[in-house]
């Protein structure tokens, strides 16, 4: 034998190959296509739980009774494809003598003889380890599903790059496609103007202090739906003790909440009527038992006297005592009816000092576009609205006017407010790149809509404002020219 031949065998290595491995859960098999001979290794047949000649060795036989019928086109794609390097393989299951079908896997080789083609294979057992992988997948599929029962998904915050990342549970709950990429600061809009201050500070020291975070608050998800959520968060520590992700879950409580808070209402409702029952029973026993003793005592003497000139007198007396009785029953119809009076949730609030707040927070966006802001509230100063609402409008209005300034200007920006009839109106009015109504007039406040080719621009501020306007009963209307301006008039209340 020379050198070049030492890497090839007699035609009895591989039978003394099978003879060697038949102890070792391998099985070979051998195949000749122009004699169709099959031969199987005994590692083969003691794999399948068989002796020797138990079972028939053939095609027909492997195929009917030993191969799982959906398994077939795996195996016959794997063995008989045509030729190209390398091995084939194939997962197939295989009737077992006694342990039912089990996994196997096939792998096919070819060679040329003098004699033609032949196929020849290994098989080895890997039932165990798909059933492991199977097992895995299952409890996968399990959390998934209990994640999506439960309606709580994942999060995360990179705390160098802030980058935020959710799972498809979170963006289910936000009803959002899981192709938008928000900011920490676009995700926090999303939640309502009370609770953002109370988010934005457990994320800050979560960050910076390291201190996770479990609360519950009030969430407008992409729809324009209300629930209420809870977000909960972990810091997750360097070798140093800084926090390097800040990582959460964020989950859908509004049924289990509204559920709470409505028996918590019912419950202070049953008290708070309790306690004005109480006091409206002091009230009535306090004012009215006077009023009936002296009046039983005056009938007592109409009856008593027998004299027109003391009945006539003592009538009078009832009179006033009846007038004032009368008078008693107005006060006390009044009582029930302020302590029956529901707050509306809103309160007095300047627009200068939401303007000057909204203005010492934009400063920067301000001084760097050069923009001359002209305000003018002297018509209707003040307004019965909610804070959180007309703050966040009037910074949605003067940062799309900033971010959408015209190239060739500097922005030059009129905020106004007036009064009409019964009706409070806020007019905002910018000399930007304006919008073409006839083309996106019917999509301006829809989510996601953009008109402009800014990079940051996600089309979420009209969206969120137009609803917080109409949340309180109030509409918006808009007129724009390209080039020139857009004005928007909102009827706030």
């Amino acid at each position: 034998m020379t050198l070049t031949d030492g890497h090839t065998f007699d035609g009895e290595s591989l039978s003394y190959i099978a003879h060697l491995i038949d102890n070792k859960d391998i099985g070979i098999w051998e195949y000749h296509n122009q004699s169709k001979e099959l031969k199987w290794s005994k590692g083969f047949y003691n794999m399948l739980g068989y002796s020797p000649g138990e079972i028939e060795c053939s095609n027909n036989y492997f195929f009917d009774h030993l191969l799982y019928y959906q398994d077939k086109d795996a195996f016959i794609k794997a063995t008989y494809s045509p030729k190209h390097d390398g091995p084939r393989v194939a997962h197939i299951r295989l009737l077992t003598k006694n342990q039912g079908y089990q996994w196997f896997e096939s792998t096919t080789h070819r060679r040329e003889t003098g004699n033609g083609n032949v196929m020849y294979g290994f098989l080895t057992n890997i039932n165990a380890i798909k059933l492991a992988h199977a097992k895995s997948a299952e409890s996968e599929l399990q959390a998934l599903e209990i994640g999506r029962i439960a309606k709580i998904g994942l999060w995360e915050i990179d705390s160098r790059s802030m980058e935020l990342k959710f799972s498809p549970e979170v963006y289910d709950i936000f009803e959002l496609s899981n192709h938008i990429k928000l900011s920490v600061p676009e995700a926090i809009e999303f939640f309502l103007p009370q609770y953002r201050p109370l988010l934005e500070d457990a994320v800050n020291q979560a960050l910076t202090l390291c201190k996770p975070y479990d609360i519950e608050v009030e969430f407008r998800t992409a729809k324009n739906n209300i629930i209420w959520v809870k977000c909960r968060a972990v810091p997750v520590l360097d070798e140093h003790g800084r926090c390097i992700i800040l990582r959460g879950t964020f989950q859908d409580i509004d049924n289990i909440k509204r559920r709470g808070l409505t028996l918590q209402s019912s419950i202070n409702l049953l008290d708070d009527q309790n306690k004005r029952l109480q006091n409206f029973a002091y009230i009535v026993s306090h004012n009215l038992r006077s009023h009936a003793g002296n009046l039983k005592f005056m009938v007592d003497l109409f009856e008593e006297s027998d004299l027109q000139e003391d009945r006539t007198e003592i009538f009078q007396h009832i009179k006033t005592i009846s007038q004032s009785l009368s008078s008693t029953m107005s006060h006390l119809e009044e009582i029930v009816r302020m302590q029956a009076e529901v707050s509306k949730g809103t309160k007095l609030v300047e627009f200068q000092k939401i303007y000057d707040n909204v203005t010492l927070a934009l400063q920067n966006n301000i001084e760097a576009s050069h923009a001359e802001i002209h305000v003018n509230f002297n018509e209707a100063p003040a307004i019965n609205y909610v804070p959180a609402y007309l703050e966040s409008i009037l910074q949605n209005f003067l940062t799309n006017a900033i971010k959408y300034k015209h190239p060739n200007r500097h922005p030059v920006i009129h905020i106004a407010t007036y009064k009409s009839g019964n009706n409070i109106y806020l007019v905002f009015d910018d000399n930007g790149l304006g919008i073409d109504l006839d083309r996106y007039g019917d999509q301006l406040f829809g989510m996601y809509k953009t008109f402009h080719q800014n990079s940051d621009s996600k089309g979420i501020g009209l969206f969120m404002t137009r609803n917080q306007i109409e949340a309180l009963g109030g509409t918006i209307n808009v007129e724009s020219t390209v080039n020139i301006g857009t004005k928007f008039t909102v009827k706030l209340v």
